[in-house]
C-alpha cells in the first residue's frame, strides 16, 4: 500500500482531530514536493518532445483547464502509484505558452468522499462564490466524487456527487469546500464532469453535467448551491458508449457577426474509427435550454483519429476557444509498450466555427505558438527521403485538377524498416493514417492499423498539415475541416520522410517539413 493510500484511509478517522490532521497534511506536502523534486528524464523510449506528459506514472482526462494572469493551468487525471488506472488525483502543471509545462504538485487528493473525477476551474471574477479574502480573484473548481466503496458495494447507484474546492493564491494551493457536495446524486450511475461556464446574458453560472445518455443544465449564483435547468440529448447524437466530459462554448461563426453555441460531448465507446471518441452538436442555448440546430440523427466529429478523447477547452480565455485532449483511447489506453509513464495529451488547438459543408463545423488548427519550435526547414519531395530527428511538422497541398495520382501523401519510416503512412485517397474521397506497419501493435486486438476520415470540402486543393512525435502523429487536412490523431509505437524513431503516390502525375504545390525541438 502506498503511503498516498494509507493517507487516503486514516483521513476519516482523523477529520475531527487538530493534532493528526496538522500530519496529515504535512504528510501530503512532503508527497507532493518530492514527487515534483524527481524530474523525469523525458528520454524514454516512446516519449513525446512537445507533447505533454506526466512526471511518471498513469494520466488521463485533462481536467480544470484555465488561463489566469498569464498561466495556463494543466490539470489533469492522475494516479501516482501505477501505471494502470486507480484511485484519481488532480495533477497539475501550468505554462506561458501551452508548450512548456512546469510541474506542480498534485492539487488534489482523494478524501473521504471519495475519489477526485473530472471536472473544470473558473476565475470568479465578480466573487459571487464570497470566497475572496486577498488579492487574488477566487479559482473555483467543480469536480465529481467518486465513492468507491459504494460502488463496490453494488447495492446503490448514487457513488457520484459534485463537489467543489478553491484556491486562493493563483492555483497553488487548494481547500475542499466545507459544504461539500454541491450537487448530490438522485440515483443515476453516470453523474460527472461538470464543466462550468458564466452565462453572460443571464447573469448565471452554467454547469453541463453527462449523465449516462445524456447531458443535464445546472444553474447557479454563487457556485455553491445548483438548481437542474434541462437535459439534452438522450435521443441525439450517437450513443455507442456512455456521454463523458462535455463542454459548453459560445462561438462566432467565421466571417459572420452571428454567434453560436457548441456543445462537445465525449462517448465512451462507438468512435468513427473505433472505441472511445468526442463528438460535437451546434445550436442554441438561452441558459437554461440548448437547441441542437441539426437533426438528432446527426454525428459531428471533433476528431477522426483514434487518439483523441475527453478534450475541453481553456476557460476565461475569451473569445478564442483553446482546446486540448486525452491522446489515447480506452480500448487500449492502459496496454500501450510505455513503461515508467502512460498518457500523454495532443498538442494545443484553436477551435473554429464555420457555416461549411452543408452546416456549422468545427475547425481545428495547431496554436500558433508551435511555430517557435520550427528549426530547420525542408522540402520533400517523391525521388529522394529526407532524414530528420524525428520530430516533425509537415505542410503539403496537392491540386487533384492536375495530377493523375489517386492515392498520394507521406510516408515515415527507419531502419527498422517500420512504415507509417498519411495520405488522401481520392477515388473514396477521404484522408487517412495508416499505423499497421509503425510498429508495435500486438498489446492489443483493438490498437486496429488504419483511420481514415471523409473529406468535407470540394476544392481540388487538397492540404495536409501534419504534426509527428516519436509516438504520435496529428493530421490536419483541408485547413482543420478534418482532423485525425493517431498512436504508433515503433522500435525507433521514424526519422526518414518520403513523399509517395500510386500514379506518376503527382502535382504538389507545396511540400515543406520543419524539424521541430524538444519542450523537455
Amino acid at each position: 500500500m502506498s503511503l498516498q493510500q494509507k493517507v487516503y484511509l486514516i483521513t476519516p478517522i482523523a477529520q475531527n482531530r487538530h493534532f493528526m490532521s496538522r500530519i496529515i497534511i504535512a504528510l501530503l506536502l512532503f508527497i507532493s514536493s518530492t514527487a515534483v523534486a524527481q524530474k523525469p528524464s523525458y528520454k524514454e523510449q516512446h516519449r513525446p518532445q512537445y507533447h505533454f506528459s506526466p512526471p511518471s506514472k498513469w494520466m488521463n482526462d485533462p481536467n480544470g483547464m484555465v488561463f489566469y494572469k498569464g498561466e495556463y493551468h494543466l490539470f489533469y487525471q492522475y494516479y501516482p502509484d501505477s501505471t494502470v488506472w486507480g484511485p484519481m488525483h488532480w495533477g497539475h502543471a501550468v505554462s506561458k505558452d501551452m508548450l512548456h509545462w512546469q510541474h506542480l504538485p498534485i492539487a488534489l487528493y482523494p478524501d473521504s468522499l471519495g475519489l477526485i473525477f473530472s471536472g473544470s476551474v473558473v476565475v470568479d471574477k465578480n466573487n459571487t462564490s464570497g470566497l475572496k479574502k486577498g488579492a487574488e480573484q477566487p479559482l473555483v473548481a467543480l469536480y465529481t466524487y467518486h465513492d468507491l466503496k459504494k460502488e463496490k458495494a453494488g447495492k446503490e447507484m448514487d457513488f457520484q456527487y459534485q463537489g467543489m474546492a478553491y484556491s486562493l493564491d493563483k492555483g497553488r494551493n487548494w481547500t475542499k469546500y466545507a459544504g461539500n457536495p454541491v450537487i448530490k446524486n438522485n440515483g443515476v450511475k453516470d453523474f460527472r464532469d461538470p464543466k462550468v461556464i458564466w452565462h453572460e446574458a443571464s447573469k448565471h453560472w452554467v454547469m453541463v453535467l453527462a449523465v449516462a445518455d445524456r447531458i443535464d443544465f445546472y444553474r447557479s449564483e454563487n457556485l455553491k448551491e445548483w438548481s437542474f435547468s434541462s437535459s439534452f440529448g438522450k435521443d441525439e447524437g450517437s450513443h455507442g458508449g456512455v456521454w463523458e466530459c462535455p463542454d459548453l462554448v459560445e462561438m462566432t461563426v467565421e466571417g459572420t457577426n452571428n454567434k453560436k453555441w457548441v456543445l462537445i460531448v465525449s462517448i465512451g465507446n462507438g468512435g468513427p474509427n473505433g472505441g472511445s471518441a468526442t463528438q460535437y452538436f451546434t445550436g442554441d442555448f438561452d441558459g437554461r435550454n440548448f437547441v441542437n440546430s441539426n437533426s438528432k440523427e446527426t454525428m459531428h466529429w471533433l476528431d477522426h483519429g483514434p487518439d483523441n478523447y475527453a478534450g475541453v477547452t481553456w476557460s476565461n480565455t475569451g473569445n478564442q476557444k483553446l482546446f486540448l485532449g486525452w491522446m489515447s483511447n480506452w480500448n487500449y489506453a492502459q496496454v500501450v509498450p510505455t513503461r515508467s509513464w502512460r498518457s500523454a495529451m495532443t498538442i494545443p488547438r484553436t477551435l473554429y466555427l464555420k457555416n461549411a459543408a452543408g452546416g456549422y463545423r468545427l475547425y481545428s488548427k495547431p496554436v500558433r505558438n508551435l511555430e517557435t519550435l520550427r528549426q530547420q526547414q525542408h522540402t520533400l519531395s517523391v525521388t529522394k527521403p529526407t532524414l530528420t530527428n524525428g520530430l516533425n511538422e509537415l505542410i503539403l497541398s496537392f491540386d487533384l485538377s492536375r495530377a493523375a495520382a489517386t492515392d498520394f501523401g507521406i510516408s515515415f519510416t527507419n531502419e527498422e524498416n517500420e512504415l507509417l503512412k498519411v495520405g488522401f485517397n481520392k477515388e473514396q474521397n477521404q484522408f487517412y493514417i495508416d499505423r499497421s506497419k509503425a510498429g508495435d501493435n500486438s498489446f492489443s486486438k483493438l490498437f486496429t492499423g488504419s483511420a481514415v476520415a471523409p473529406r468535407l470540402l470540394s476544392s481540388n486543393i487538397v492540404k495536409l498539415h501534419v504534426f509527428i512525435d516519436h509516438s504520435s502523429i496529428e493530421v490536419f487536412g483541408d485547413d482543420g475541416s478534418v482532423v485525425l490523431t493517431s498512436l504508433f509505437f515503433p522500435k525507433q524513431p521514424l526519422k526518414s520522410v518520403q513523399l509517395f503516390n500510386d500514379k506518376e502525375g503527382l502535382s504538389l504545390q507545396q511540400a515543406v517539413l520543419y524539424q521541430l525541438k524538444s519542450t523537455w
